[in-house]
């Protein structure tokens, strides 16, 4: 079945909304954009001809949208703080929601964001598309499998060069967490998930260097526990010099009872305990290589797939929106602890919303 779709955000990220992710669903008939919103008229009139639609399918309002169009989802690509006055709109409608992440600027709208989609019926999933990604799927399916055994420590490592004004999208420079908040919300959760277990304590520091050209913390470092007995370090920071492990290109390492993984700038390799020797001795770069895994469709484009899927009667998806809620409890449990200098349980924090 195609699902016919409302768009907002053609600007920013949302261009690759419209010339990426949701043309690959409206090709192979997954989708068809029936509607598109933006504030700018040149980020529109892009997003217009990217998706190849029709002058009076094309908003400034998304009210005035939402009241001319109908959809059987809207997909949601503007920043957090906006995105509970989008789910009203689309809820008011009778329509299911896709959203970017995170669920919201806050973790109190996040909850209400869920409830409200609860209450109405109504199906919203979360595109975390770090998460399925094919290096991701690829480290994902490896670490999940037999061969590694159960995990021990899962380490990841964000390090981008954002510290100029607008280097990382004005909005984000005018955050009180941006690094926490719209970068760590994809790498702890891609960490959780290699960990196989929810996040049940957090204690995090951060802070802004001198040269970074911000109004809140951009640099952090997490310390984390999961539920089977697992921990996490994770180091992220958009003020670096050299960009050394930046967005698509992150470090994680996954060490388990019977060997390690290594993903670094898009290539895995793992190393395998050998039981006969009494001691070991490994180096990066000296593993096994393993080939990515193959597909047509990864990140957003693939998510969108499995929105779609949900909505045709398959099960719901991994981030659909109450099991979400985990990822931004992970966040913002970060930020409460980074500011009362101790650790935070993460489930009780999320339960204290409820």
């Amino acid at each position: 079945m195609t699902h016919q779709v409302l768009h907002i955000g053609a600007g920013g990220f949302g261009e690759r909304w419209c010339n990426t992710f949701l043309p690959s669903n409206v090709t192979d008939g997954t989708i068809e954009v029936v509607g598109l919103v933006d504030i700018e008229a040149k980020a529109l009139e892009m997003g217009r001809r990217h998706l190849g639609l029709k002058t009076e399918q094309c908003f400034t309002s998304a009210r005035e949208a939402f009241e001319a169009v109908d959809a059987d989802f809207c997909t949601i690509v503007i920043p957090p703080a906006l995105h509970e006055s989008i789910v009203d709109l689309a809820l008011a409608r009778g329509m299911h929601i896709l959203s970017e992440k995170p669920i919201a600027d806050t973790m109190e709208a996040s909850v209400r964001i869920a409830d409200k989609a609860k209450a109405a019926g109504r199906k919203m999933g979360v595109t975390m598309s770090h998460r399925f990604d094919q290096d991701k799927s690829t480290l994902r399916g490896l670490v999940s499998g037999e061969a590694l055994g159960p995990v021990n420590t899962v380490s990841c490592r964000f390090a981008g060069d954002y510290r100029v004004y607008d280097s990382w999208r004005r909005f984000r420079h005018e955050m009180a967490s941006p690094m926490l908040i719209e970068g760590a919300v994809h790498h702890l959760d891609i960490m959780a998930d290699l960990a196989g277990a929810p996040c049940t304590s957090i204690f995090a520091r951060s802070w802004k260097p001198k040269w970074a050209e911000y109004k809140g913390d951009t640099d952090v470092i997490v310390l984390m526990d999961f539920a089977n007995g697992a921990h996490g370090v994770y180091e992220g920071s958009a003020t670096q010099s050299t960009g050394l492990n930046e967005w698509t290109f992150e470090y994680f390492r996954v060490e388990a009872a019977s060997g390690a993984a290594i993903l670094d700038h898009r290539e895995i390799e793992v190393f395998h305990r050998d039981p006969k020797r009494i001691h070991q001795r490994s180096r990066h770069g000296k593993g096994q290589q393993v080939t990515l895994l193959g597909g047509k469709k990864w990140q957003n484009s693939l998510l969108i797939e499995q929105f779609c899927h949900w909505l045709d009667g398959g099960p719901p998806m991994a981030t659909n929106v109450e099991d979400n809620l985990q990822s931004v409890a992970m966040v913002f449990s970060a930020i409460e602890s980074a500011r009362l200098g101790q650790p935070v349980k993460v489930q009780e924090f999320l339960r204290s919303f409820r």
